[in-house]
């Protein structure tokens, strides 16, 4: 893995911790605005509710501990946070300036004042970063039987307590000198005042087309370099009284981000419906008003932003100056707000009491201008240099989104729009991994040139980032992590076929096999194990029971091998064995799956017998199973055997029903 990928995976972790700011923006600007002046001194409930923000604010490096080991964890597991809990609890304890004086055997007073703050985001990434290493590296490793209790995931925050100490060992001796650097970068930007805070938007924008831009704000947002200006700003009074905050000051590099979110990017929205040719303004229209509404009141911009970020680059580049010029302006204006979230209205509602926030209505007339501002040269730009925005398209090129044919799994749901994007990302044989942050699907391919960028957009999606060969992000709004979790689930069903177009040649066949007779038979299967058939409808799985996965029967298996049902070629063995993909030589997909959840195994109880490109004979064994393991540990041992592919074909004709068949047994066939 390069480092531009690994530092992507750290940013949508980061998104887990950060997740939780708008919570804390929401309890503080309540309490500001029940006790503007006493700030929770005069007003009980006010009091309660800025208490309970910040209590939020001053735990920000625990959170970071405990959300990165999630969030970078293989499995999402909860075993993860605990490891990252561990971690951390065991370092902010030897690395506390009492214990350094005890292990280092001199006062208190002579350990380095760097340790006063050694509770802070970048030990906590840290610390986060090495804890979902140690459990994705760890949490399958098996003890003997006499410690078998402490296997797998219970092994890992144990394994993570000794591994702390090392790391406390090594902070002990280098922690002064990296927060000697942290605080000397932090004081560098600081020091360049407003001109440092609109050189920070300026790259914020021009990263966030490869997804580093988390990183970059936690410099500026957080205390990893000494600036901190989210908590600082919403700590309010708190902040002040501790020195923390200076009026004017604090909060300069989020408050110019509010008249880009709120006005500018709405007028750039604008600019791109005018420029829209006539027949596709309708169309473009509705998508430019739902951008402009949540750019407005939440300041989620990404589906703005990549309307226009591919399609013209140069208008991203000059909205990238322009939110650097607008971030600049209002820091040496001191017009200053903040959010928990983004700069959107409201935030800017919610942070408009904070005692923080000085001349923060200044910054409604600041956007008003870049409304005019963003409209003008974006519509001047479009035209001037006949840039292809949105709606700007030749008919010919538009019209090829309706050529798309996706395979529909029968539910107008979330399972059928996330079953789509995986056919249109080149089918569930093209992913390695999937994952996701706030807006986008963050996919790892085989080969980014198979994702069907214009069959995501009739889902749907803004628009499509190949990063490299390997990786690929999809903008698909606010649904992101909902559609990359049942993308995930419906993958360890069963493969799913990539998405085709109806101006390629068409056959009777997913490819060129020659033509068959209208419902005659193009294929029988066979039973690949011995036992009781049961009704897909009756497979305790929606998936298979919807036939959403694709329709067909299944077996309660009595038998150990597993068979090829058809001739063809085994294209695709999932890694725990529990379910084979064989091509038959006519085109048809079939898929063995081998109990229900089966994958949650990890491979045991399961034998492969042969490897992924090979060539098999109907009746040639695939798979050998351990029957009393797998009937003992899986959901249920019904098997379903279905053609992924039969939208292809006019059906499926059921040979054998209801009863205990053999291996031999026709189970069905495909007609056509």
């Amino acid at each position: 893995m390069n480092i531009l990928t690994y530092l992507q995976r750290i940013g949508r972790a980061l998104m887990v911790p950060v997740a939780t700011l708008p919570t804390a923006a929401i309890l503080t600007g309540i309490g500001y605005w029940i006790d503007p002046t006493g700030w929770g001194a005069d007003n009980q409930l006010a009091a309660l509710l800025i208490s309970s923000g910040n209590a939020i604010l001053d735990n920000m490096a625990i959170l970071f501990a405990i959300g990165i080991a999630y969030g970078m964890s293989k499995d999402k597991d909860g075993a993860a946070a605990l490891t990252g809990l561990v971690g951390f609890m065991v370092v902010m304890k030897l690395c506390s300036p009492a214990v350094i004086a005890m292990i280092k055997g001199i006062p208190v007073a002579e350990v380095p004042v760097a340790f006063s703050k050694i509770n802070n985001p970048f030990v906590g990434i840290l610390v986060g970063v090495i804890s979902a290493e140690l459990y994705n590296r760890y949490s399958n490793v098996e003890l003997p039987q006499a410690l078998s209790f402490f296997s797998g995931r219970r092994l890992v925050p144990i394994l993570n307590s000794f591994l702390m100490i090392l790391l406390s060992l090594i902070l002990m001796f280098g922690w002064p000198v990296i927060n000697g650097w942290l605080v000397a970068f932090g004081e560098s930007i600081t020091g360049l005042g407003s001109m440092g805070a609109g050189l920070y938007a300026f790259f914020n924008r021009l990263l966030i087309p490869i997804g580093l831009h988390h990183a970059l704000n936690l410099v500026f947002w957080f205390d990893v370099a000494g600036i901190n200006d989210i908590p600082n700003f919403m700590g309010g009074a708190k902040s002040i009284a501790e020195g923390l905050a200076t009026p004017g000051i604090t909060g300069r590099y989020q408050a110019g981000f509010f008249p880009i979110m709120m006005f500018g990017l709405p007028g750039a929205a604008l600019a791109i419906y005018h420029c829209a040719r006539p027949e596709n303004k309708a169309m473009v229209g509705g998508i430019m008003l739902a951008g402009a509404f949540a750019a407005f009141f939440t300041g989620v911009t990404e589906p703005l932003e990549f309307s226009f970020m591919f399609a013209a680059p140069v208008l991203y580049v000059l909205h990238a100056i322009m939110t650097g010029i607008s971030v600049y302006i209002a820091a040496a204006m001191h017009w200053i707000a903040g959010f928990g979230f983004s700069a959107g209205f409201i935030d800017l509602f919610l942070s408009s009491r904070n005692p923080l926030a000085v001349h923060w209505y200044m910054l409604i007339p600041q956007g008003l201008v870049f409304f005019c501002l963003y409209y003008v040269v974006f519509r001047f730009t479009i035209k001037k240099f006949n840039l292809m925005t949105l709606g700007r398209e030749l008919p010919s090129a538009a019209g090829t989104d309706a050529d798309m044919k996706l395979k529909a799994g029968g539910k107008n749901d979330i399972q059928e729009e996330a079953y789509n994007y995986i056919a249109a990302i080149g089918g569930s044989a093209n992913l390695t991994n999937i994952d996701s942050c706030i807006t986008r699907l963050r996919l790892s391919v085989k080969d980014s040139s198979l994702v069907n960028e214009q069959a995501t957009k009739r889902l749907g999606a803004s628009g499509v980032i190949r990063l490299n060969k390997e990786s690929v992000q999809i903008i698909v709004g606010m649904r992101a992590e909902l559609i990359a979790s049942t993308m995930t689930d419906i993958i360890a069903k069963g493969p799913v076929a990539a998405a085709t177009e109806n101006n390629m040649p068409e056959f009777d066949t997913p490819a060129e096999k020659g033509h068959t007779p209208e419902n005659t038979a193009i294929l029988t299967l066979l039973a690949p194990v011995t036992g009781e058939l049961v009704k897909l409808e009756d497979v305790p799985d929606e998936a298979f029971s919807s036939k959403l996965v694709g329709d067909g029967i299944a077996i309660k298996p009595t038998s150990e091998t597993v068979f090829s049902p058809v001739e063809g070629t085994v294209v695709k063995v999932f890694d725990t064995n529990h379910a084979v993909c064989i091509e038959a030589n006519n085109g048809t997909e079939v898929i063995v799956h081998i109990g229900i959840d089966t994958v949650s195994l990890n491979g045991k109880g399961f034998e492969r017998l042969i490897e992924e490109g090979m060539k098999v004979k109907a009746g040639d064994p695939l798979l050998k199973l351990d029957l009393n393991y797998l009937n003992a540990h899986a959901k249920s041992m019904i098997s379903p055997i279905v053609i992924s592919n039969i939208d292809d074909y006019a059906g499926i004709s059921i040979m054998a029903e209801g009863h205990v068949i053999a291996k031999e047994s026709n189970l069905f066939q495909v007609m056509k």
